[in-house]
């Protein structure tokens, strides 16, 4: 048995980049940076924060989700796949590359509110109370 499996929480480093394919199906590709905090060793050396980009690969619903709502600065938690890849770049030189082939997405980031001026929503008046209350004073 094998296990090929990545999990990152990181920050997208540039908006996504969505194609679609012949039959409509979406990919889209973005570059995810994590960071290591620095730290000092007991005898005073500061280690540098480091950090590690990673490029992304959504596939259908995933990339169709990141077009609309994934934003360059978000913070999101990947899991998914290694896969090693070469290609031949515009000069013939032959190049590897390692993406990460995400099966879950979940955005982290806080959402924006929808409109700088938007007033707050209205909560319905409260109502009287006509409940009993359980056996600690509780009432549910």
């Amino acid at each position: 048995m094998s296990v090929n499996k990545v999990i990152l929480l990181g920050n997208v480093g540039k908006e996504p980049d969505v194609r679609y394919l012949d039959g409509g199906v979406a990919v889209a590709t973005f570059p995810l940076a994590t960071t290591e905090r620095g730290y000092t060793l007991p005898n005073g050396t500061n280690v540098p924060e480091r950090t590690d980009w990673h490029n992304i690969v959504l596939w259908r619903g995933l990339a169709q989700v990141a077009e609309k709502y994934v934003h360059k600065g978000d913070k999101l938690y990947i899991e998914g796949k290694l896969r090693p890849r070469t290609y031949d770049d515009q000069n013939g030189i032959r190049r590897s590359i390692v993406e990460i082939y995400a099966d879950v997405m979940e955005m982290c980031s806080p959402r924006p509110a929808t409109h700088p001026t938007a007033a707050p929503q209205q909560t319905a008046a409260p109502q009287a109370e006509n409940h009993t209350e359980n056996a600690e004073g509780l009432p549910f």
